[in-house]
């Protein structure tokens, strides 16, 4: 199996952000980290290495297990940074992107269980209480992606199943951002995160996802205009490879696309999480200061390919 023909395995240095703190002084809210193994908090750390302060918006339904693992030091490991020290989330906010205010929440779920005891967890009201608990933000970071019916093919997804990966995977940011703007210090930056599926056909990666990373690409695009000539405040978006995280595992097949990618990019290597992480970092800070509007491709190369190398029939 290609599994074993993997050269031995090599890192970059991951730890440039640690050295040279480079948004020191500067606060993030980065919506949608609900564990320790994805791209949120990759970002989240990537950033408290490099000297900014962290806030977090935890799905709502996911914040008392994210809050308590977090207070039990079950993170404790997955939060040392590269010197040693553990990343300190100043505050952990409950927050549904899929909702701008409080009068498009359904009554159904108001009601649900899994939101009770939580408050203020709409766009707008996120937005009001970082502002008033800390007058301004300087990064913004979206890292938040739901397809209900993302294992159907397309042509079998449903309206309402292709509008609610839109409406949680690309509206939510302009959502954000359109909320957040108002607080955040000119000269900020904003990113998300989308995937090659977003311009490639990615079989499998289904119910309407592919179309809302094209969309959330174009809305960068235009946002970052907006946002740019509005607030002087940058707008990027990584499209990164895949990553065995949890919310991937959802596809159903993640992990025969990371063996795809390992097998077929130009650097055959591992992707790690963390290397998401520091491209953010840098796309975040004043050393990408120029650079607005763009998809940066962090995935080892995969997005160049146009043949797969370990097709059968380039054997045959």
């Amino acid at each position: 199996s290609s599994q074993k023909k993997k050269p031995k395995n090599f890192k970059f240095p991951l730890d440039w952000v640690n050295s040279c703190a480079i948004v020191s002084g500067k606060r993030a809210f980065i919506a949608g980290v609900a564990d320790d193994n994805g791209y949120g908090w990759a970002i989240a750390k990537a950033l408290a290495a490099a000297g900014a302060e962290i806030l977090v918006g935890t799905w709502v339904p996911a914040l008392n297990i994210f809050e308590t693992s977090l207070r039990r030091g079950k993170f404790d490991e997955s939060r040392k940074l590269p010197d040693g020290s553990l990343m300190e989330i100043t505050k952990v906010y409950p927050l549904d992107a899929v909702f701008d205010s409080l009068e498009d929440v359904p009554e159904d779920v108001k009601a649900n269980k899994r939101y009770a005891g939580s408050s203020k967890w709409t766009v707008k009201e996120v937005a009001e209480t970082v502002k008033d608990d800390f007058g301004s933000i300087d990064i913004l970071v979206h890292s938040l992606a739901n397809g209900p019916e993302v294992t159907k093919p397309l042509l079998e997804t449903s309206r309402s199943g292709y509008l609610a990966a839109v409406s949680a995977s690309s509206y939510s940011f302009i959502s954000l951002l359109q909320h957040f703007l108002p607080i955040m210090n000119p000269g900020g930056a904003s990113i998300s995160l989308t995937y090659i599926a977003s311009e490639r056909t990615i079989p499998g990666y289904g119910g309407g996802m592919s179309s809302a990373k094209a969309a959330l690409e174009s809305d960068t695009r235009v946002l970052a205009f907006e946002a740019g000539r509005k607030g002087k405040i940058r707008v990027n978006t990584i499209s990164a490879g895949p990553l065995g995280s949890r919310a991937a595992k959802a596809i159903g097949f993640i992990e025969k696309m990371i063996e795809y990618s390992y097998v077929n990019a130009p650097l055959q290597k591992e992707l790690l999480a963390e290397e998401v992480g520091n491209a953010a970092a840098f796309l975040v800070s004043p050393l990408a200061s120029a650079i607005t509007g763009s998809t940066v491709y962090v995935d080892n190369g995969l997005n160049t390919m146009a043949l797969a190398v370990d097709s059968p029939t380039l054997s045959t």
